[in-house]
């Protein structure tokens, strides 16, 4: 049966109408141009299926909680709190990494990241690994601003990437694969003064990407590192019987989140005389983590000392294969492996960062 030409027209006009919401809508919800993204581990996802490096984790059981269970070079069993992030703000599901060799202009433009399991702030860190280091990401990032301004124009490149977002999270490797590990950082650092020579490091990428027309910049803290399971299993003196947080290591990361907030502070009131668009925030995930552990059951966490995937103790990357055992439920785990947290961590750690996001959003 034919509906009336006057019905028609009238659905017609609804359905435009309703494009046109959608489209308002998807318009509104943008809160960034694009999202930007540097660091190690807990922010790279898959760059490093692009290099020579045995840090990968583009095999089972790395993703396995993505609906087609696919891993995608993110070193836990689903989403990263950068995804979460990405989607909140309107731009994608998943941030896909730089390297990707199939990625098209406009997923470059909303957003990718530029990060490397492995890598850290201190130069040494990423040649111990071989990845890819924090200069060479700003060099990426350079090199995909040439190829958005090659596609769009200059003057659009300059005002997209002014009104993105931008964020850092570094420096755990510095201390647990660097300074704790190898002899050499130690033997002319002492912990404080180590800390101020990565703080140096910050400020000069901080420097450079604001160099590069970047105007919101967020920089992660870093995670109490005694808990990590790996952390437990080689500095306890009981290794199966005492497998709580390790505060000799952890006290080192309270200290870094202290001084880089205060750094951060005073590159704000330096930039507000100079470049007073310019505003740099701090993302704590101390805390987060810290309260999972401690109140664990708060998020219905029931194991916090140990990871998901084989025994929990020190599997990591290659460690943790297609021939490990896998823990059933990997949402009642803080961490995956023996250094990263599961999609959930990450999710909790997505919802505690909520405000400071919104503060970013807003400002």
């Amino acid at each position: 049966m034919r509906l009336p030409i006057r019905t028609c027209l009238v659905m017609k006009i609804f359905i435009l109408c309703l494009l046109c919401f959608m489209a308002k809508v998807e318009a509104v919800n943008r809160k960034f141009s694009g999202f930007y993204v540097f660091g190690d581990s807990t922010v790279d996802a898959g760059n490093n299926n692009y290099i020579g490096t045995p840090f990968k984790s583009n095999f089972p059981p790395y993703g396995r909680d993505f609906s087609n269970q696919v891993p995608t070079g993110r070193f836990t069993n689903g989403k990263l709190a950068t995804d979460y992030i990405a989607s909140y703000v309107g731009l994608k599901k998943l941030l896909p990494p730089y390297l990707d060799p199939n990625l098209n202009i406009e997923e470059l433009m909303t957003g990718v990241t530029f990060a490397s399991a492995g890598s850290g702030f201190d130069p040494l860190t990423p040649t111990i690994s071989n990845v890819i280091p924090i200069a060479k990401q700003m060099e990426y990032f350079r090199e995909c601003k040439k190829r958005v301004g090659d596609a769009v124009g200059k003057e659009r490149m300059e005002n997209h990437v002014k009104k993105a977002g931008y964020f850092i999270s570094a420096g755990t490797n510095d201390f647990v694969l660097n300074y704790f590990t190898l002899p050499i950082r130690r033997g002319n650092y002492t912990i404080s003064a180590y800390h101020h020579f990565l703080i140096q490091h910050v400020k000069q990428f901080i420097l450079d990407l604001l160099g590069e027309g970047a105007r919101k910049i967020a920089v992660s803290g870093i995670p109490p590192m005694g808990c990590l399971p790996l952390m437990i299993t080689l500095n306890s003196p009981n290794v199966f019987l005492q497998r709580g947080c390790i505060d000799k290591y952890s006290s080192p990361a309270r200290d870094f989140n202290l001084l880089l907030q205060h750094e951060l502070q005073k590159m704000q009131l330096q930039l507000n005389v100079s470049t007073p668009d310019a505003k740099l925030y701090y993302v704590d995930i101390y805390g987060p983590i810290a309260d999972m552990i401690q109140a664990h059951t708060k998020y219905g966490f029931d194991e916090v000392n140990n990871g998901c995937c084989g025994s929990g103790y020190i599997e990591a990357s290659v460690m943790c294969n297609r021939f490990s055992i896998v823990c059933s439920d990997p949402s009642k785990y803080v961490f995956w492996d023996s250094i990263h947290p599961t999609e959930k961590a990450y999710h909790n750690l997505f919802l505690a960062s909520l405000p400071t996001i919104d503060f970013i959003i807003n400002n």
